[in-house]
């Protein structure tokens, strides 16, 4: 695999974990809310240091298990069918329930003012705990480390690659937040039209860029069935 293709793949692979709209949509509501370059920034810190930690556990057991990565191993091509095939199931099904709610907020925008008014770590718990459980956001985080797994790279390298793709990861959470501590108040229409956009068309944007990466997976999958 070539650096470019590996740094995209992870860009990928980072952006599907980062549009995660349920984050995002806390996010704007701390950051529109009392003290919010405080409880907003430990909010995107708590998103970064999950992010960093599950994709360092993730290759550290990768190494352990001495799993064979690369294209068209069976370890590699079970897990790209596996992630092709649920994130499909996710952008469908998102897809769906946006066209048949006729543009209705989602089912989780109900009770978020509530969620974002508990104690700040109860939030950042909350927070780390809803990133891990998330079906999509599990597949991404395990072809992340099979990225890196397969490359093959010095340990100093993977430690560059994790935090290049921890960051990528965090840019729809960093963006705002640092937009925030330069000038709060230019931005707060922008925040304002973030959170309505978020909260009528969440789940077009997910669905569609859950199927994009199910159906490229799914592809590297079957690809990598020819060469078994």
């Amino acid at each position: 695999m070539s650096d470019t293709t590996l740094w995209a793949e992870l860009l990928a692979y980072g952006t599907g974990i980062g549009l995660s709209p349920i984050h995002i949509a806390v996010l704007l509501l701390l950051l529109l809310g009392p003290q919010p370059i405080k409880r907003g920034g430990w909010f995107v810190a708590g998103w970064v240091v999950t992010t960093l930690l599950a994709a360092t556990l993730l290759v550290t057991v990768g190494h352990t298990l001495v799993l064979d990565m690369s294209h068209g191993s069976h370890h590699r091509t079970g897990l790209d069918l596996l992630a092709g095939g649920a994130l499909i199931a996710v952008g469908g099904r998102e897809l769906i329930k946006s066209a048949t709610e006729g543009g209705e907020p989602p089912s989780w925008t109900k009770g978020i003012d509530r969620f974002v008014a508990m104690p700040l770590p109860l939030l950042l718990l909350l927070g780390s705990v809803g990133e891990l459980v998330s079906p999509d956001d599990l597949v991404l985080f395990a072809k992340s480390a099979g990225v890196v797994l397969s490359a093959q790279l010095p340990t100093w390298q993977e430690a560059v690659g994790l935090i290049a793709f921890t960051v990528g990861a965090s840019l729809f959470l960093l963006a705002p937040l640092i937009a925030v501590i330069i000038g709060r108040d230019k931005v707060i229409p922008l925040l304002e039209k973030g959170k309505t956009v978020l909260f009528t068309r969440g789940e077009l944007v997910v669905g569609g860029l859950s199927l994009g990466l199910g159906i490229y997976l799914g592809w590297q999958g079957v690809s990598g069935l020819t060469l078994t």
